[in-house]
């Protein structure tokens, strides 16, 4: 019998486990407060294969300043999708940064 109940509650367990990775979170709001840097032209090298989509640099806040982080490219996430790029919107008197994501087209 409590073998039966320490196996149900492993399962329990386990499936909310799993379960609580399909949860989708709102990514954590970066805030800066001077406006960021104009983006720097950004050539892209050639795509490694046929079907990866180029993900635009864009400038990070860190500490007290912006460092840039280059483009890259990536594998959509499901057939059909795009990248809809990251930006930084003015708020409260700075700048947030809402992160880029996967689309449907």
């Amino acid at each position: 019998m409590s073998t039966q109940i320490g196996r149900r509650t492993v399962l329990a367990v386990l499936v909310g486990g799993l379960l609580s990775g399909c949860v989708v979170a709102e990514p954590p709001v970066v805030a800066a407060p001077p406006p960021p840097p104009t983006v720097p032209p950004e050539v892209p090298p050639p795509a490694p294969a046929p079907g990866y989509v180029w993900v635009p640099g864009h400038w990070a806040w860190r500490r007290r300043g912006y460092v840039w982080v280059p483009g890259f490219w990536a594998v959509p996430q499901a057939p059909g999708y795009v990248w809809a790029p990251g930006h930084w919107a003015p708020r409260g008197g700075g700048y947030v940064w809402i992160e880029g994501r996967w689309r449907a087209r």
